[in-house]
């Protein structure tokens, strides 16, 4: 909500996914569809997804990534690529490989926060039993 408020003419759409019990592919399906659509549609230009790297339980990285336009990395390509015949043409097989990558790599950020989250409860929850026998304990000297 702090976010809308703030930066709310940067956003084009919102997502809510706190009503779903157990996230699926499915989802992600449907969010890269409607950012597909979007861009279609020349709403926006350049498509990042924010999300939280789980590392640890302690550790969360704030992460964003670019989703549209891809970003290659030409080093990976190499300077001596070779030529294939593609069959489909290479046209075809990106406008089926694209949509799936987008919806890939939102699922893979919908994972990582979903990890993030309970990695960052499973802390709270353990501070929080720490200092309850801690003032149990201290309790239990005063009472005494």
């Amino acid at each position: 909500e702090q976010l809308k408020r703030d930066f709310s003419a940067y956003f084009i759409g919102h997502v809510d996914l706190s009503g779903v019990k157990r996230l699926g592919y499915v989802d992600a399906q449907k969010i890269a569809t409607d950012v597909l659509t979007r861009f279609h549609g020349d709403e926006f230009d350049v498509a990042t997804l924010f999300f939280n790297r789980f590392q640890s339980v302690m550790t969360q990285v704030p992460t964003a990534q670019r989703l549209i336009p891809v970003v290659f990395d030409e080093a990976a390509a190499g300077a001596d690529s070779v030529f294939y015949e593609y069959e489909p043409d290479e046209e075809g097989i990106l406008a089926e490989l694209l949509p799936r990558s987008i919806a890939t790599q939102l699922f893979t950020g919908l994972l990582e926060n979903a990890a993030s989250e309970q990695g960052a409860r499973m802390s709270a929850m353990d501070n929080a039993t720490r200092n309850a026998g801690e003032m149990i304990d201290k309790l239990t000297i005063v009472y005494n």
